[in-house]
């Protein structure tokens, strides 16, 4: 059974007293004696009542608001993400509040917990790279407040998810990799986790396995998803006797430690490394040499996700999951033929 948001005439009922004598209670104001005050407060407690802040005095002038938590507000990604969410919603008449989780799982419910009590109408989320407990998201679905994922998904069987086809556009790149000369092809990821690191991982290996080249284990990196971690780990990389000839990187962070790791080392891109990013940042298109990237949609991905959410508020219970194609973009950083 969905438990839905606790209302002050809910509290009025129980109580058996007016939603003014309820309303004033927990204002803890003089016109309430001191027990009633108690026995409102105590209720209003175990029912997990949440005053709305955007309550007004006329019910049609009060705004829509839908809440968006991300990972990593900073990156093009995350912010282009959030820019499509807020033309769609524009459209249709919400407002959008944003949440960034700097990818800590902590900092992602409180963020959740505080668009309860906002009484947004639904939420949109992209897990935080530590998130492996999904308890927070559980509790928003038993109170029926309409919930999306995006990007890094979980409980797939109780909410809709807009994702994007990461298993094809690694397998992809990776056969660029190879038809262009690469053999040592290198994946740095994040996660293991991560529902987005799997699928990416996947289309690499299976790229490999298809063109019969041997995986190597060691040049399967899933870590941290930091800049100065993911520079530091392809310096080691490139450090070895048998470094890799080329690398896929996960997402834009990771992608720029890499391609800065490499330009440390007074190596040439992409004769003695190739590379290849998961990002549609406009930097990719501006840097020494140009980098091939795959390129997310992330605007398109961020409407998609926001459509579901308006249908979810209007009504429609059916779990949608959405895919939404990547391009890759050939540049100059991948091919050594």
């Amino acid at each position: 059974m969905k438990q839905r948001r606790t209302s002050l005439k809910d509290l009025a009922a129980r109580l058996g007293v007016s939603i003014a004598t309820v309303s004033r209670a927990l204002r803890d104001s003089h016109e309430v004696g001191e027990e009633m005050r108690r026995k409102v407060q105590q209720l209003a407690k175990e029912l997990n009542y949440r005053p709305n802040p955007f309550a007004q005095s006329l019910r049609k002038e009060a705004p829509r608001m839908i809440g968006v938590v991300v990972p990593n507000l900073v990156t093009h990604y995350y912010a282009a993400v959030l820019d499509g969410i807020e033309d769609y919603a524009s459209k249709e008449g919400y407002s959008v509040i944003s949440a960034n989780s700097h990818e800590n799982h902590e900092r992602e419910e409180l963020a959740v917990d505080n668009f309860v009590s906002m009484h947004v109408e639904g939420i949109i989320a992209c897990l935080a790279q530590d998130t492996v407990d999904y308890s927070h998201f559980e509790k928003i679905g038993r109170m029926g407040i309409p919930l999306v994922f995006f990007a890094r998904t979980c409980l797939q069987d109780k909410f809709s998810s807009v994702v994007a086809n990461g298993d094809v556009a690694a397998q992809d790149a990776t056969n660029h990799f190879i038809e262009t000369g690469s053999r040592r092809i290198a994946f740095i990821g994040g996660p293991n986790h991560l529902d987005m690191v799997r699928r990416r991982k996947h289309g690499y290996l299976e790229a490999l396995r298809d063109h019969r080249i041997p995986i190597d284990r060691s040049l399967v990196i899933c870590g941290k998803i930091d800049y100065e971690e993911a520079r530091q780990t392809t310096l080691e990389l490139l450090a070895r006797d048998d470094r890799p000839d080329a690398i896929l990187a996960f997402n834009d962070i990771i992608t720029y430690a890499a391609f800065d790791a490499i330009k440390t080392m007074k190596l040439r891109i992409p004769e003695d490394v190739a590379i290849i990013g998961f990002t549609d940042g406009d930097s990719s298109a501006f840097v020494t040499p140009k980098l091939t990237a795959i390129m997310d949609q992330a605007h398109v991905q961020g409407a998609k996700a926001c459509e579901l959410l308006l249908r979810n508020i209007g009504g429609d219970k059916r779990i949608y999951k959405e895919v939404v194609p990547m391009i890759l973009k050939i540049r100059e950083s991948s091919g050594k033929k």
